[in-house]
């Protein structure tokens, strides 16, 4: 048999795809991941990953791509599969892709679905209404003829060795960014983080994309190793995995984090409902106040000014957070 998993969003969003894709794998012959370029460096690091398709949807994404033609026709020929999982967000429409895999000749689909899909799926699936998409995703490979096989935790391939990057352990790694600003603690707070960490005996590792060379220079400072823009999606996930514990957002780091087994202080505002999107399967704390005003928004600005529901968490928070989740480990 051979199977196709889709999941288009982002590099976090794949992550926790994971489990699922491993419960597939353990019955196909064969697993491919439909993604979009957002999320191909973490299809990349999945165990369970046979061969990979890249495609921007047209329905994804803040900038979406234009819908051509062309590319819907080399997507429909290049696809080849017997049965497909369609994995999507609480809020997400998977009969966009179902058409295409539908007209590509996958004769089993199946996905959540709270529309009427016709002839589009086979497998009309209802996720639990406060279900982790981690979870979700799972409940969906069971419907389809998956269960899961394995402890269902995230988890990536083996990390390389990263002590050339980081100096040896032990080390706390706070990740500033966030894929939307209203999902940032600002980093004025962040820098101060780094320093009472600092204060408190913890050594500090600040990471950031190549585009956040800027911000990681500002909170590591004189406190803290800057390795903003020197690590790929692998390198980073070695990293995570030699940190005591991780300081984020509710961004992808927290979900690597997650999958190499690291702990999470997640600062996490509540645009999106943490109970679907927490760090899954690792100890973790939530700081950020979960009643905000702008609770299930899905603001990528905060509508709220001064942005309250994370400048309240203070640095000590951070700190006494950091401490609390290391006992966990």
């Amino acid at each position: 048999m051979r199977a196709l998993v889709t999941r288009l969003d982002s590099f976090g969003d794949v992550l926790l795809a994971g489990p699922a894709i491993r419960a597939v794998a353990a019955r196909a012959d064969h697993v491919t991941v439909l993604c979009g370029p957002l999320g191909a460096h973490a299809a990349r690091l999945l165990p369970g990953v046979d061969d990979l398709l890249v495609w921007d949807a047209p329905w994804v994404g803040f900038t979406p791509a234009p819908v051509g033609r062309g590319e819907v026709e080399q997507l429909i020929d290049t696809i080849d599969a017997d049965t497909a999982l369609i994995l999507t967000s609480f809020h997400q429409c998977p009969l966009p892709t179902a058409l295409l895999l539908r007209l590509a000749g996958v004769a089993h689909i199946a996905a959540d679905s709270g529309d009427y899909p016709g002839s589009l799926l086979d497998v009309r699936h209802q996720r639990a209404p406060h279900a982790h998409e981690a979870e979700a995703a799972l409940d969906l490979a069971e419907a389809a003829g998956f269960p899961r096989a394995d402890d269902g935790r995230l988890r990536v391939l083996p990390p390389p060795g990263t002590t050339a990057l980081t100096g040896p352990e032990p080390y706390v790694v706070l990740h500033p960014g966030a894929s939307v600003p209203a999902r940032a603690w600002s980093r004025e707070r962040c820098a101060e983080a780094v320093r009472e960490l600092s204060t408190a005996g913890h050594r500090v590792v600040v990471t950031g994309g190549g585009g956040e060379c800027e911000l990681t220079a500002y909170v590591a400072g004189e406190h803290a190793l800057d390795l903003g823009g020197r690590t790929g999606a692998a390198e980073l996930s070695g990293v995570l995995a030699g940190a005591r514990a991780v300081v984020t957002g509710n961004t992808a780091p927290a979900h690597l984090a997650a999958a190499v087994g690291t702990p999470v202080v997640s600062l996490f505002a509540p645009v999106v409902p943490a109970e679907r999107w927490r760090p899954y399967g690792v100890p973790y704390v939530l700081l950020g106040d979960q009643d905000a005003p702008c609770a299930d928004s899905r603001a990528r600005n905060c509508p709220v000014p001064g942005h309250p529901c994370l400048e309240s968490v203070t640095a000590r928070d951070v700190v006494a957070a950091v401490e609390k989740v290391m006992v966990a480990e």
